[in-house]
């Protein structure tokens, strides 16, 4: 991608409107646009790593059987209706003009479960994984943290159907791991730590993925014995740790980037979501839900991830691999660019060639905000040497490489 071509202008100033680093950021990098208080527009820097993120997931939901579908954002209230929660405060409700309501989908467990009544007839139709990468919408009162607590956001939602308890309790444990191997190629595993939360009707216990990062909302607790958090409820209900009973803990802000859940038949009963037993009795399906954010993981990620100077992408999500710049007038500089820059495409490698007529502090100091992993410098000083300077993001050193050797290390 050529950056003369980008649909994208950084700012200099963080917007005053921007609350938290993460959008300052990438407002002033020009990979989201503010729109109103909670509802963002992705650019195509920011959609980059929205998919990049949206596809972790869905490799990772993939692995664990979850098959993916697609359910409508607008849903009629009668189904709300069903489960009695149409009149919870934080949905948006719309009407009509033939003055039939909707809700605008906060989550999907009305839409889900009608779905599985449709597909499940008997126990050997279980246990069945569906999943869905989708818009939502929750009437927030108080936006604040850019992505981090949104009106409108992306969300990963898987719904599981089971037969007993114990099969749902084994799938669980694999969507334990599975987020946790989503969290670690996002670059923020190191950081996300599992946090026990009340866990309703069905469970003693639901659990969050928080990560840890002074700019976070949440406080959790976290056992200094076997590294399990513990939200701030269970802390008061209970004061030990209920995974090793230990009574020491360490006080950590941090953001919720996931949740999952044990349903039960909650939602399995009011749509009659049951099946036949091996007897040819009739039993309600066990439901869990498992919910990853890839838009607050986004934000999350450069929380964690940035300096003074800007965001530092890791490269699984990073919208680019290498961001090439041309400095200086030269015919022999900018020929050498393009090169490098056919080259690298030619290879698969993600790049943002920087062709602008800018000076090298604008391009250096757009490249630092921009967060791009690699930075490859083409200039008189460095084809002097026939080398090109290159910097990692996360380092303070440029080195030079020599330029055909440039590809090699890339790869």
């Amino acid at each position: 991608m050529r950056q003369s071509k980008l649909a994208t202008k950084t700012l200099k100033e963080t917007p005053k409107d921007a609350d938290n680093i993460s959008a300052a950021l990438l407002i002033r990098a020009g990979f989201i646009d503010k729109l109103s208080a909670g509802i963002y527009s992705f650019l195509p820097l920011g959609l980059m790593v929205l998919k990049k993120i949206e596809n972790i997931i869905r490799t990772e939901m993939n692995a664990i059987d979850g098959q993916e579908i697609l359910m409508p954002a607008l849903q009629p209230r009668e189904n709300w209706d069903l489960t009695s929660r149409y009149d919870l405060d934080f949905i948006f409700k719309v009407k009509s003009k033939l003055e039939k309501e909707f809700v605008l989908g906060a989550t999907h467990e009305e839409i889900v479960a009608p779905i599985a009544h449709k597909m499940i007839y008997s126990y050997r139709d279980l246990p069945l994984y569906l999943y869905q990468i989708q818009t939502k919408f929750r009437d927030e009162t108080r936006t604040k943290g850019g992505l981090l607590r949104s009106r409108e956001f992306s969300m990963k939602d898987l719904y599981s159907f089971h037969t007993d308890e114990k099969d749902l309790d084994s799938y669980y444990e694999k969507a334990k791991e599975a987020y946790f191997k989503v969290f670690n190629r996002c670059g923020i595993g190191n950081l996300t730590v599992l946090t026990y939360s009340s866990g309703g009707a069905f469970s003693k216990f639901s659990h969050e993925f928080q990560t840890i990062t002074e700019s976070g909302e949440d406080l959790i607790y976290l056992c200094k014995k076997c590294n399990i958090a513990i939200n701030k409820e269970i802390i008061e209900e209970q004061k030990v740790c209920p995974q090793c009973e230990a009574k020491d803990f360490e006080i950590k802000k941090a953001i919720e980037v996931g949740n999952i859940f044990k349903l039960g038949t909650k939602f399995s009963a009011p749509f009659e979501v049951n099946y036949l037993d091996e007897k040819g009795e009739k039993k309600d399906v066990i439901m869990g839900c498992y919910g990853i954010g890839p838009s607050r993981v986004l934000g999350t990620i450069i929380e964690v991830h940035h300096d003074e100077k800007g965001m530092i992408w890791p490269e699984a999500v990073a919208p680019f691999r290498v961001h090439l710049l041309s400095l200086g007038e030269s015919e022999n500089v900018k020929n050498k660019a393009e090169e490098i820059y056919q080259d690298l495409t030619a290879k698969n490698i993600e790049v943002l060639f920087d062709d602008r007529e800018e000076s090298a502090g604008v391009k250096f100091a757009d490249s630092d905000l921009m967060g791009i992993p690699y930075r490859v410098i083409v200039s008189e000083k460095t084809l002097a040497q026939d080398s090109v300077g290159v910097k990692k993001r996360s380092e303070k050193e440029e080195k030079l490489i020599k330029t055909e050797k440039l590809l090699e290390m890339l790869k």
